[in-house]
């Protein structure tokens, strides 16, 4: 197969990697065409649905066991919050199906409060990457995509669970294609009274009870060989009751439902291809701040959002990547002095790829947005990837990333601030990935540069108030050694993990505050014929809770581990056990609110 045939079937935005294994074009579809491209250039771990039920608590969960993100979550199920290399939230971009949905108002994504089941494929990738998915994607992003087949028939899936704190979590799907239509539908409802306790602290989680409902609809249509009409969407429903750090105060809770549509119209030809995607995404949110008296805050906010990206072959070796988008951002606010403010913003980037040979090829982009009010910075980024021997590969990354003011940041009242400045990022990693036999071991060290952090600061007024403030820097390590071997009916995969990360306030020279330094986990997977076994572990260094480094008041370290087992029968019955901290650690990743000691779970699923 020659060189452009080759990028013909990587770059289509009707080619994906589902599970792990490289489809027919003619196949399968998915959402977020971007992301072929990227996996050239950058690592992208990707989950399946399968490893999804490792850790099918919550999203929290899944991403604290399952990838190199520390998740920052108080307690069980609660508000959650990721940092990829030693950044914030707000520095991390949650994109659903190629689009970035993070909050109008926190400029970030609440974790818990997004839906674990119901998507085809988890991506996580770090580093920069504000050229493509836009603002926020400075430490890392995660994606959350959707995928359709063609020509397979009806295909269902159920999946049950029963869990400690009287935790119940029930999953269905259903499928249907041929060869000219595809539909998916699913839905999840997961509950839980959560009343873990912890007899290290004398806690007892109280006021801690949650509940989600999520469904996800999509269907594909080929009106020719070359033409597809698609439209995903996406419902969510949530309650959070917050825990309580003391018995006798008032018990409070949040709720939260948010809507995500779109449809595509994708035209793909051998040199050429196009997806034009218009999305509509709706947050509504409302805090109580006691459980019988009407919501004391809240807020509304809307986008509207049109986006184009073409891709065009100019030889075997040349590729030319332009994407234009277009947004309204609305929002209001419930006692929060943001009342039915707009914000329009617009973005044009261009991406070319030089195939050198079939083992060295370069990437360089640049973007400029157009934000309303906002001095938005000229964007930039450079990737190269060096095949350099069949045990070794390289590559290389550098980028400008940047994030702009959210609406809180804005127009909080008291305490927002209009002349705030976007945040802006440099950054550069090396990759390196080395292959032995049956091993595989990655090593990628970092270096990142933040300036103009947006910080909520106590003014003489007494309340809180958002400034540009800081300038920090972020270095460290990121490794992790796999191993996969099947021999007859045995598999065995492995993997362990290292991560640095070191995050220091310019200012202070101190590390800022929970971000730990050290982290590590571990994982073994062994299967035989209908009979699998898995174990993973984390270890969590020494974590600070104040910009001063106090000791007293950081968090220890700890180590948790997981196990599970499960059978599966006639390829479509599966009954599975899991036992969560195996080893009862008492833990926290926030002060005040620990997380529970060893609990079970159990669950069936069916696949048919």
């Amino acid at each position: 197969m020659d060189i452009k045939r080759s990028l013909v079937l990587l770059f289509s935005s009707y080619g994906c990697f589902l599970f792990g294994q490289e489809k027919s074009i003619d196949t399968i579809y998915v959402f977020d065409n971007q992301m072929n491209r990227v996996k050239l250039f950058h690592p992208v771990k990707i989950i399946s649905a399968e490893e999804v039920d490792k850790n099918s608590t919550n999203l929290s969960e899944l991403l604290r066991f399952q990838s190199q993100v520390y998740i920052k979550e108080n307690g069980r199920g609660a508000v959650s919050s990721p940092a990829f290399r030693g950044t914030t939230a707000q520095q991390t971009a949650f994109v659903w199906n190629g689009i970035n949905i993070n909050s109008n108002f926190l400029g970030q994504g609440d974790i818990n409060n997004m839906p674990l089941f119901g998507y085809d494929q988890i991506g996580i990738k770090a580093g920069g990457g504000s050229v493509v998915y836009g603002s926020g994607a400075i430490g890392g992003s995660i994606h959350m995509n959707n995928v359709l087949d063609f020509n397979k028939g009806f295909h269902g899936s159920l999946f049950s669970e029963v869990a400690s704190f009287n935790t119940y979590n029930n999953f269905v799907k259903g499928s249907y294609s041929n060869e000219r239509f595809s539909f998916k539908a699913s839905g999840n409802y997961a509950v839980s009274k959560n009343d873990y306790e912890v007899s290290d602290l004398d806690y007892i989680n109280r006021n801690g009870n949650y509940y989600n409902t999520t469904f996800n609809v999509g269907a594909s249509y080929k009106i020719t060989d070359d033409h597809k009409i698609s439209w995903q969407s996406q419902f969510f429903d949530a309650s959070q009751h917050y825990p309580l750090v003391e018995e006798t105060a008032t018990k409070t809770k949040y709720k939260t439902q948010s809507v995500r549509s779109l449809i595509a119209w994708d035209w793909n030809t051998t040199k050429l291809s196009n997806s034009f995607k218009a999305a509509y995404t709706e947050e509504n949110f409302q805090y109580f701040g006691a459980l019988d008296l009407p919501k004391s805050s809240g807020g509304t906010g809307k986008n509207y959002i049109l986006k184009n990206d073409f891709n065009y072959f100019l030889n075997s070796k040349w590729n030319i990547n332009l994407i234009g988008e277009f947004q309204v951002n609305k929002g209001e606010g419930y006692k929060s002095g943001i009342a039915n403010v707009s914000r329009n913003v617009g973005s044009v980037s261009g991406l070319l790829r030089y195939f050198a040979t079939k083992d060295l090829r370069f990437e360089g982009g640049f973007k400029k947005d157009f934000v309303e009010d906002v001095n938005a910075p000229f964007l930039y980024s450079f990737s190269g990837k060096w095949n350099a021997t069949h045990w070794y590969n390289a590559g290389l990354n550098f980028s400008k990333n940047f994030r702009f003011p959210s609406f809180n940041d804005i127009y909080y009242e008291p305490g927002g601030n209009k002349d705030l400045r976007p945040e802006t990022s440099t950054q550069v990693d090396m990759n390196n990935e080395f292959k032995i036999g049956s091993f595989k071991l990655t090593v990628t060290p970092y270096y990142m540069n933040i300036t103009d952090l947006i910080v909520w600061v106590p003014t003489a007024m007494g309340y809180w108030q958002a400034f540009n403030v800081n300038k920090a820097e972020s270095y460290g390590l990121e490794s992790q050694l796999s191993f996969y071997k099947q021999f007859g009916n045995h598999k065995i995969k492995a993997s362990a993990g290292y991560y640095y990360a070191k995050s220091i306030d310019k200012e202070t020279q101190k590390q800022r505050p929970y971000i730990p330094m050290h982290r590590g986990m571990a994982s073994i997977d062994y299967e035989y014929a209908f009979f699998r076994f898995f174990a993973q572990g984390l270890l969590n260094g020494l974590t600070y809770t104040t910009s001063d480094e106090e000791r007293k008041t950081a968090i220890d370290p700890y180590f948790i581990l997981n196990t599970g087992i499960s059978a599966t029968v006639a390829k479509k019955y599966t009954l599975g056990f899991k036992v969560n901290n195996l080893t009862n650690t008492y833990y926290k990743t926030v002060s005040f609110y620990p997380l529970p000691k060893r609990n079970y779970s159990v669950y069936a699923a069916i696949n048919f």
